[in-house]
């Protein structure tokens, strides 16, 4: 290349920047300002413009310009003030309990406006009836005014925060005074005085004749006395006063007497002379003797009381000889005026008792005791069956039963043969043995009830001993009737019960026989009598 064409071309370079310099600076500034966001002259004197983010915004003035949160500066709206917040700017407030001194309810500090406290005191009642106001520093207090006590709560107390009031002291009904009458008339709030005077027939013997409400809501005095002319009240033989108003008095007999005859009233006349109770107190010689229990339940004793009414405290211990755990320990309390007094306890069976009396005036002492009897002893649930086995199992349920350590179940079997009488009550458990026939009946099994399971299965005829009782096999080819007993026992007292549990055939012998029941027939093919009830095949 020759020197005039790199001339050339540097010429054409330098005219190409020359334009893109002019074009650049023919840009409109202000037009990509953003809109929170003016267009001011540049600072360096150059001519040109540049974008700045206006007051309460910060950013690069073109791409972006966001509010700026003038709270996050401090305290910059002063004391007792709260800022708030705007898109752009701020505003200030005053805390609950101050006041903005331009009276606006809101301001920008640099307008000079401060916050100053506000005397919630210059507002008529704001502590409401009998209340004392007392300022505070951004808030205020209350107390009650001499005559007002406060409700629900204490002082001091702010009535904007708190339930509690100032309620002005009330006495309440004014002091009664024996024999005596209210004179003025009857204010109960706080210092009200009231003034009284003996009734007619009565006359003042001192003290003083005037009631104050005071601060603590209750009456003060009066403390006078008001005496009858009669004096003081009379007396009576082993009596004493159980109630007196100085014109009446009303007696009673001393501990260990009792009231025999007469009026119990002394009353005071008008000639100021006592007309005297004729009452007689008679001495007290109440005891107990003859106590017995009837039906093994109730007690009956003479008292010897000549109709005083008296009151007795018994005590029972009942103990089973059978149940070591066992015991009854109870406490009555009875009042009877009765010459022979009974008395019916809810003793329970097969029981030892021994039951004391005592008599709370003179603490006469009776003491006797008391065996109850067993009752009959519940039936258990059986299903009764008609089988045709060997040895056939039975089924049944056992009835609860406190006294089943002394109970236990006999299964009798029975050989049908015409018509049988099976007397329940009988104490005669015939055994089964081998060398002789049983014909009129053995039993097969006893059986303790005391830990038998609520259920149980008893096979019949499984040669197994229950108890001393052979269970012996049925014999083929024969009819028998199963009889359940239940027989509970206590020393010398024993109770049982009875229930046909099953009619059983030997497996070798099959013979039809229909299951018919009449009662009072004598055609059946096997009967059997049990507890009064015929039962018949």
């Amino acid at each position: 290349m020759t020197v005039v064409q790199a001339a050339l071309c540097f010429l054409m370079i330098q005219s190409i920047f020359k334009d893109i310099r002019v074009k650049a600076d023919t840009v409109d500034v202000c037009a990509s300002c953003h809109q929170n966001a003016t267009c001011d002259d540049k600072t360096d004197g150059s001519g040109g413009k540049v974008c700045n983010c206006m007051y309460g915004f910060v950013g690069n003035g073109r791409t972006y310009c966001q509010d700026k949160d003038e709270c996050q500066l401090g305290k910059i709206c002063g004391d007792h003030t709260k800022c708030h917040n705007t898109y752009g700017s701020y505003y200030c407030t005053c805390l609950t309990g101050y006041s903005p001194s331009n009276h606006m309810n809101t301001f920008i500090p640099n307008d000079g406006t401060y916050c100053h406290d506000i005397d919630e005191c210059g507002v008529q009642g704001v502590c409401g009836e009998g209340g004392l106001c007392h300022n505070t520093e951004g808030d205020f207090t209350c107390s009650c005014q001499t005559g007002y006590t406060v409700q629900d709560g204490s002082e001091p107390f702010n009535p904007n925060r708190d339930a509690a009031y100032c309620k002005v002291i009330d006495c309440g009904s004014p002091p009664s005074v024996l024999h005596a009458e209210q004179l003025s008339a009857t204010i109960t709030h706080y210092n009200s005085e009231l003034q009284y005077s003996c009734r007619e027939g009565f006359q003042r013997k001192g003290g003083q004749n005037s009631s104050v409400c005071g601060l603590d809501g209750e009456w003060h005095g009066p403390s006078l006395v008001c005496e009858a002319h009669c004096g003081p009240a009379p007396e009576v033989p082993h009596a004493e006063v159980a109630w007196d108003n100085s014109t009446a008095v009303i007696h009673r007999c001393v501990k260990g007497h009792y009231r025999h005859t007469g009026s119990d009233i002394s009353i005071c006349d008008i000639t100021g002379n006592w007309q005297i109770a004729t009452l007689h107190c008679k001495e007290l010689k109440l005891t107990i003797n003859d106590l017995v229990v009837i039906n093994e339940r109730c007690l009956r004793w003479n008292a010897e009381n000549e109709g005083y009414r008296e009151k007795y405290t018994v005590t029972f211990v009942g103990l089973r000889d059978f149940e070591q755990l066992f015991s009854d320990r109870r406490k009555k309390i009875f009042s009877s005026s009765a010459l022979w007094p009974v008395l019916c306890l809810n003793l329970l069976p097969a029981t030892n008792y021994s039951i004391t009396i005592t008599a709370e005036s003179t603490r006469a002492t009776s003491t006797v005791s008391a065996n109850t009897s067993i009752p009959v002893p519940p039936t258990p649930e059986i299903k009764y069956s008609e089988v045709e086995a060997s040895s056939p199992i039975l089924k049944l349920r056992k009835s609860t039963n406190t006294l089943d350590s002394i109970c236990m179940y006999q299964v009798f079997v029975i050989p049908v043969e015409g018509v049988m009488l099976f007397d329940c009550s009988s104490s005669v458990s015939p055994r089964f043995l081998a060398q002789q026939r049983c014909d009129r009946g053995y039993v097969t099994a006893q059986i303790q009830l005391g830990g038998l399971a609520a259920e149980i299965n008893f096979t019949i005829g499984d040669q197994q001993l229950y108890g001393d009782f052979f269970n012996a096999p049925l014999e083929n080819g024969k009819d028998y009737y199963v009889i359940l007993r239940t027989v509970c026992q206590w020393g010398k007292s024993r109770t049982q019960s009875c229930v046909i549990w099953a009619k059983a055939r030997g497996a070798s012998y099959i013979m039809k026989i229909s299951a018919l029941v009449t009662v009072g027939s004598i055609s059946a093919v096997g009967s059997v009598i049990v507890m009064g009830y015929w039962y018949s095949w």
